[in-house]
């Protein structure tokens, strides 16, 4: 049976030859990386549960989010691991390394056709070298360390072909804003895409990294760019050894096969909120700024800051306006100093920082005040992802240029003088734990609901990444749903045995198990919602906190906080208040398998 590119790769990491859609499988993973935030408490689960790891020479720590060590709580996560590492001799990319999913690439431990998992939720940025890269929770980090596998289920995949000639200023931003725009957050949601065409072809491995790295943004597993022999000469050459192509089968089936053209692409630019809200960049040029932004896993590359340093020489940042800049990597860092970009930046007025994740982790640079507005070249604007003001997403070349005009731009229409402030922002300022639940893991489950109509509720407006570095679940519960508008006070009105219902892509974003465990602090029985996002359902399922879907539950009659009960065994869902039933997705066996046993690590 012929393969896909991600058929291919899972069942080569599995005891199968050939390997379907919708099939559960347990794979091997070449490469096991936990973060400084998510690392503590994949340590804790390992150490809470009598596990050991199972190849040292596999497994790594990245400490990318607050490689400054500016947090106390953070500096403390990261000592933790440290000491953990020493003890077992794990190997560090500590605060002075960067970005590891980009490491992983450059240090040549991932290659074409490995797979690699990691607490960041980009690490399907691996994509860009065609291997499997998937962000998990630390409860399926820490499995993955003790057994050297994983479960999951086979994605089903699209095939996306390029046709036409890619105008000149496109960048590879750019074409991932207009892959949003057509095809938002979560119409792509649970897929594998592949990318083809001459013009796919000719990218550089900087240019597959911007692309790969906002699947997770469009609501994809992973987007998968077959290896060019660029890129294979890249990989065997930091990896010290001859590689084989790999390559998705000529024949193999996808669930869709799609053409774009490419030649119709504009600059773009993501409006402040959501990264799929991405329009020409005509429409709201002009628009005054506060602050850019220059670097995360998806433009911090070394071509990144060429194009930056071409832009900004002899040039000076627009006056009151504030431009950050934060390589990828130490190795980037070093190759810009070497080629005298850094003294170009330095002398234009901006910020160069350290290696890491900068803003888009709130852990470094990047963060903005009530008010403010930025432009980034990051990956998410969520609504208080970097900051209290507002975020626009665009190429290094826009980011660059706009910082010098002090308004939005594109690096042709750079004025003479720069625009000048006429005002500042303003100020602005903004919870109780309930009891978790018993360990008992009932299959009839009656509580009342909140309905809550919303489609795309990402993991920063369910719990915010200024509270990640907690890690006791009995704390969580007071900040759930702070973020999201309208909801502010869920959890000073949630009550214990709550049933929660919402629409489409619920959990859409970061891999943060706080994001599913702040329900369970609450004492929030289950979940409902036409679509999960995919690190999101894993965190739930493996947290044995029973999530469910459905496909339109319209005929129970739902008002706020009627009384419901499910049957998760049996897919059925009754409104107490009027005795009306509707079929809903029952468990499936791996989810029930993990819920009896009280979770993944149990």
């Amino acid at each position: 049976m012929a393969l896909t590119l991600i058929e291919k790769i899972l069942a080569n990491h599995s005891t199968k030859d050939v390997v379907i859609p919708g099939e559960i499988i347990d794979i091997e993973i070449d490469v096991r990386a936990a973060r400084d935030f998510g690392g503590a408490n994949v340590v804790k689960n390992l150490l809470n549960n009598d596990l050991e790891v199972d190849d040292v020479s596999k497994t790594f720590f990245t400490f990318d989010c607050n490689p400054t060590g500016s947090d106390q709580k953070y500096a403390a996560n990261q000592q933790f691991c440290r000491q953990y590492a020493r003890e077992k001799g794990i190997k560090i990319y500590d605060v002075n390394a960067g970005i590891g999913t980009h490491l992983v690439i450059d240090e040549g431990m991932a290659v074409p056709g490995s797979t690699v998992i990691s607490t960041d939720s980009h690490a399907n940025i691996l994509g860009a070298i065609g291997a499997f890269g998937q962000g998990m929770g630390d409860q399926d980090i820490a499995a993955a360390w003790a057994s050297g596998k994983s479960w999951f289920k086979v994605p089903k995949s699209v095939k996306l072909t390029f046709t036409g000639t890619r105008p000149e200023n496109i960048y590879a931003k750019d074409i991932v804003l207009n892959l949003l725009n057509k095809f938002g957050a979560n119409t792509l949601l649970g897929y594998a895409v592949e990318l083809y065409g001459d013009e796919i072809d000719k990218l550089s491995l900087d240019e597959r990294i911007t692309i790969s790295s906002m699947a997770t943004e469009m609501g994809a597993i992973i987007v998968l760019i077959p290896p060019s022999d660029e890129v294979m000469e890249y990989c065997e050459t930091r990896s010290g050894r001859k590689l084989a192509k790999i390559e998705a089968d000529k024949n193999a089936v996808y669930d869709q096969e799609l053409e774009l053209d490419i030649s119709k692409f504009k600059p773009m630019v993501s409006r402040p909120g959501h990264p799929d809200d991405s329009i020409d960049i005509t429409e709201v040029k002009g628009t005054k700024i506060d602050s850019a932004f220059i670097g995360s896993c998806t433009n911090g590359r070394f071509e990144d800051l060429k194009t930056v340093a071409k832009i900004l020489k002899d040039r000076k940042i627009a006056p009151g306006v504030i431009l950050k800049i934060v390589p990828s990597t130490d190795t980037i860092w070093n190759k810009c100093l070497n080629a005298g970009y850094i003294k170009i930046f330095k002398d234009a007025g901006a910020l160069v920082s350290n290696a890491g994740c900068a803003g888009c982790a709130a852990g470094q640079v990047g963060q903005n005040g009530p008010g403010e507005i930025t432009i980034s070249t990051g990956n998410r604007n969520f609504a208080g992802k970097q900051g209290k003001g507002k975020v626009y997403l665009g190429s290094p070349a826009e980011v660059a240029a706009s910082a010098v005009a002090g308004f939005i731009t594109t690096p042709d229409d750079i004025p003479e003088k720069p625009a000048e402030f006429e005002s500042t922002g303003e100020l602005k300022k903004e919870g109780t734990s309930k009891k978790e639940k018993s360990s008992e893991q009932p299959t009839i489950l009656e509580g009342k609901v909140w309905l809550i109509e919303e489609d795309n509720i990402d993991t920063d407006m369910i719990f915010h990444n200024r509270y990640l570095t907690i890690t006791d679940i009995a704390e969580m519960g007071q900040y759930t749903f702070d973020n999201l508008e309208g909801w502010k006070d869920f959890a000073k009105k949630a009550e214990a045995g709550d049933i929660v219902i919402t629409g489409k892509n619920f959990g859409a974003g970061s891999s943060r198990q706080q994001a599913v465990d702040c329900f369970k602090s609450l004492g929030v029985q289950t979940i409902l919602a036409e679509s999960f996002g995919a690190i999101y359902e894993r965190n739930a399922i493996n947290a044995a906190f029973p999530i469910l879907t459905y496909t339109n539950i319209t005929e129970l009659g739902l008002k706020q906080r009627d009384r419901i009960k499910i049957d998760i065994e049996d897919g059925i869902i009754e409104n107490l208040e009027n005795g009306k039933k509707v079929e809903i997705n029952k468990f499936f066996d791996v989810q029930m398998e993990i819920y009896k046993r009280n979770g993944l690590l149990k």
